[in-house]
């Protein structure tokens, strides 16, 4: 397999916090790789950190085949970076900032003229390019900052949480141009907190917790990793939740995940989920509704770290 990134036992510590506990990964080469965790599990000082904006303490790496520590001019000749926030100046306009990134990447005047026309159509925001980006929307200045991460076109791009805090349209927009980015043979290393982004869009994940690699795979083998199926239960009282929770527990053996919409516990099969089911009338405790069906990554979530993926029901 001919990998893109390579990391062996990779550590970043900030005094007694180590925020980077001995990650492992490999991610083949044109693909998207996905990086799954909650805030402070150490995803952002994960993609610093190949991105060679921080120096590691401890473990290797190989980015396109140079070494982190002894080559990372090397590796920034051939990397972009998108972080979190938007690095684009708001008081030049669409076009002025891309022109001015071109200018310092290289372009002549008239390459870079057209490079920032390019990419400006590309992305939806012709209309907008004589604006100043003070006056965008969010989903048009993260458009518009992912756009100048292309102006060279990278080997590899880093997204860190590309569409956080982002509208359900300008979510989608973006994983649109994700997929675009990666069909042109860029390794795209997207970090995210949305459990439905991480499986729209990676070919692989890894959940991370505590800057560690917990669990990884495709989608569906971390799905199938933490049972054959998934049991929503919707009570008719939801003042009968607790006695609920307090039930399957000691029914199931294992963690029960309360959700805005209900309770939900994995089961081994139909058969236990009919016991499940017939415990809760025997105890009465009314079932509005139930279904049965395979795992969501939120629900892989909490069974590999025993919480809820909070950012995304907040969103």
């Amino acid at each position: 397999m001919n990998y893109a990134i390579e990391t062996t036992d990779l550590r970043k510590s900030f005094g007694d916090t180590h925020a980077v506990d001995g990650i492992s990964l490999s991610v083949a080469k044109g693909s998207v790789f996905g990086l799954l965790g909650p805030n402070g599990a150490g995803k952002t000082t994960t993609v610093r950190l190949l991105a060679t904006l921080l120096a590691p303490t401890g473990g290797s790496a190989r980015v396109l085949g140079h070494d982190l520590l002894t080559e990372p001019a090397a590796i920034r000749s051939k990397v972009s970076l998108t972080g979190q926030f938007a690095s684009v100046d708001e008081d030049l306009t669409g076009t002025e900032n891309l022109v001015l990134l071109s200018r310092l990447l290289g372009h002549s005047w008239r390459g870079a003229k057209q490079r920032a026309a390019e990419l400006l159509a590309a992305f939806d925001l012709a209309e907008a390019a004589g604006r100043q980006v003070r006056t965008y929307s969010g989903g048009m200045r993260r458009r518009l900052d992912i756009a100048a991460s292309l102006i060279v076109t990278p080997e590899i791009l880093f997204l860190d949480e590309p569409t956080t805090g982002l509208d359900p349209r300008s979510r989608n927009q973006v994983w649109d141009m994700v997929r675009d980015i990666a069909a042109i043979g860029t390794t795209v290393l997207l970090t995210t907190q949305y459990l439905e982004e991480a499986d729209q869009l990676a070919d692989r994940l890894a959940v991370i917790d505590h800057g560690r690699v917990i669990a990884a795979g495709t989608s569906r083998e971390l799905k199938a990793s933490v049972g054959s199926g998934t049991l929503k239960i919707h009570l008719q009282d939801a003042a009968q939740r607790a006695a609920a929770e307090t039930l399957l527990t000691s029914l199931i053996g294992g963690q029960v995940q309360s959700t805005t919409e209900g309770l939900s516990v994995q089961v081994a099969d139909t058969a236990k989920a009919m016991q499940v089911l017939h415990a809760l009338n025997d105890s009465g405790i009314a079932v509005a509704e139930f279904s049965l069906g395979s795992p969501s990554l939120d629900e892989v979530f909490f069974a590999l770290t025993g919480k809820p993926q909070q950012n995304e029901v907040a969103a």
